[in-house]
């Protein structure tokens, strides 16, 4: 089988789905068998791709000079050039996003990581609210698959796109390469309140802000909330809030993280805060979990499908209970271990090898690719 994949979300800073893109990667080349080739596609005017790449067994990388949005609009609205004439002839095609690769030949998988953006794109940004929602429903009913990352995504392509269960895999992500097992740790003294994700509309930091307003009012020997991640371009009122009481000097805004540096940054956090509105999977709870840092997020997407007993639920629109919740783990020292123990055995059962043996699998199950050219 030789298989490609779309790795354009991982070449630079890699957020959700760039890290998806990586580790899925990753992991095929781990598990592969000698016939399985995989070819990692490429393409930017600005970006090439980490040449540690090439060196992964049974890994051809095909970079071109070619901008992402000028692509991504050919390929989106014109389904136009196949992927055999930038990357020769393959099997199959998988996207990273809910949207074709363009072939002749190959077989087209799709991958959808969430529909929040069908109920609301005022949550996106300009690309994704302007092609997404138009494309998807035509675009998931031709394609060969459909890869989710949670259960709950599969139910709601089934509901919302009408896309059958034969032809949905799930592959749930798994610990990231940088983590490797999970391990259980000391917790910090004085350590923080942790957030880690893109400050953008869906990760709701409103809400957040004022449950850490509501505990600043209240708890007088509290730790300083960091917000780790890059800056969306509607995070603007938010970093001005942290400028003026009750935030100012309570919370911190540390920008993105990159991977050598995200075990340090767990290992100082008391605990991990993650009140999305929405969240298809939602890996900074994993991460975690698998660090030993107790997590409370919401009771929304598939997060309760993540985070299982391990953590404490909280509906996105309740600042009130979602400071209730902070303190109540911050106060005692024996629920934040006994988080902390759930949560290490709750991370154990989330591999990315699992999921690229699923995908494999699901893979085999398609005809054969009668012409490549």
């Amino acid at each position: 089988m030789h298989l490609l994949l779309d790795y354009r979300p991982a070449l630079t800073r890699r957020t959700g789905v760039g890290e998806y893109a990586h580790e899925l990667a990753a992991a095929l080349s781990r598990t592969a068998r000698p016939a399985d080739r995989l070819t990692l596609f490429t393409s930017s005017w600005r970006d090439r791709p980490d040449p540690a790449l090439a060196t992964w067994p049974g890994v051809a990388v095909v970079d071109r000079r070619v901008p992402v949005r000028v692509l991504n609009w050919a390929w989106h609205r014109r389904q136009w050039p196949p992927i055999e004439w930038l990357a020769g002839p393959v099997d199959i095609a998988l996207s990273m996003h809910p949207l074709l690769v363009p072939t002749r030949a190959a077989h087209q998988v799709v991958t959808i990581h969430d529909l929040d953006f069908l109920g609301h794109p005022e949550r996106t940004t300009a690309e994704i609210r302007s092609d997404y929602p138009t494309l998807v429903r035509d675009h998931a009913r031709h394609a060969a698959l459909v890869v989710v990352n949670s259960e709950d995504t599969a139910h709601a392509v089934q509901a919302q796109l009408q896309v059958p269960s034969d032809r949905i895999v799930v592959c749930r992500p798994g610990l990231p390469s940088w983590i490797g097992q999970p391990v259980a740790r000391p917790e910090p003294t004085p350590g923080y309140v942790l957030f880690v994700g893109t400050l953008e509309p869906r990760k709701n930091i409103g809400t957040l802000l004022d449950a850490w307003a509501l505990l600043v009012a209240r708890v007088r020997t509290l730790p300083k909330l960091r917000l780790a991640g890059a800056a969306g371009p509607e995070a603007g009122t938010w970093l001005a809030r942290l400028q003026v009481p009750p935030l100012a000097g309570t919370v911190e805004y540390v920008g993105y993280i990159p991977d050598a540096s995200r075990r340090e940054v767990y290992a100082g956090a008391r605990l991990l805060v993650l009140p999305s509105w929405h969240e298809g999977f939602g890996l900074p709870a994993l991460e975690a979990m698998a660090l030993g840092v107790p997590v409370v997020v919401s009771n929304r997407g598939a997060l309760p499908e993540v985070v299982g007993d391990a953590g404490l639920l909280v509906p996105p629109d309740d600042a009130r209970g979602l400071a209730a919740a902070i303190e109540s783990v911050l106060r005692d020292p024996v629920k934040a271990a006994g988080m902390s123990a759930r949560g290490l055995t709750q991370a154990s059962g989330f591999t990315w090898d699992a999921a690229a043996v699923r995908l494999r699998n699901a893979c085999d199950r398609l005809p054969p690719v009668l012409a490549t050219a």
